[in-house]
């Protein structure tokens, strides 16, 4: 590669890394020899994008599935993600107002989901501010395949729920000495 002098860059002809604009040079950087079968997607394109994914991507379905169905903003019940050990969590939610009896705490095809059912009642008086909301909901959390439940407790409005993470024994720790 020749040296071309600062000055050659005010010329037209000649781009911003010294090489020549026109199709003759070898060395173009024009969009026709270099980037032929490169497609650029913006976010107009991204239905035409998810069609390719969807109908050439065989088992992506189930990853754009968990990825789209993300619900953030769901911030009922609040939460704490307590992190122990390398291989045990804690997920504590807090649940003011609710019954044991109210709370149900199940896992289904790999998600962990605790619901409460409440029966609309008629307060006594009119509230003039209602901090505490006491409703019905649903909240799912995505678990790892090797994640499982280990306890779950309900104190005073707290649920507790230990997670696990399973160790295969080749992969767990051993003292020998």
């Amino acid at each position: 590669m020749r040296f071309i002098p600062y000055t050659a860059f005010g010329n037209p002809a000649i781009n911003i890394c010294g090489c020549r604009k026109d199709p003759q040079s070898n060395n173009s950087l024009t969009k026709e020899t270099i980037m032929t079968n490169l497609a650029r997607y913006r976010a107009a394109d991204l239905p035409a994008l998810m069609d390719k994914i969807n109908k050439y991507g065989i088992g992506l379905d189930s990853y754009f599935d968990q990825f789209f169905s993300y619900n953030e903003n769901s911030n009922y019940p609040p939460y704490n993600l307590i992190h122990l050990s390398n291989h045990e969590s804690r997920l504590e939610v807090a649940l003011a107002g609710f019954k044991k009896e109210e709370v149900k705490v199940y896992t289904e095809y790999g998600k962990l989901y605790v619901t409460a059912e409440i029966e609309d009642k008629k307060e006594e008086g009119e509230f003039m501010h209602r901090g505490l909301a006491k409703r019905s909901f649903t909240r799912m959390w995505q678990m790892s395949e090797d994640v499982e439940i280990k306890h779950v407790d309900f104190d005073n409005g707290l649920l507790n729920v230990l997670l696990g993470k399973i160790v295969p024994e080749h992969h767990a720790r051993k003292d020998y000495l």
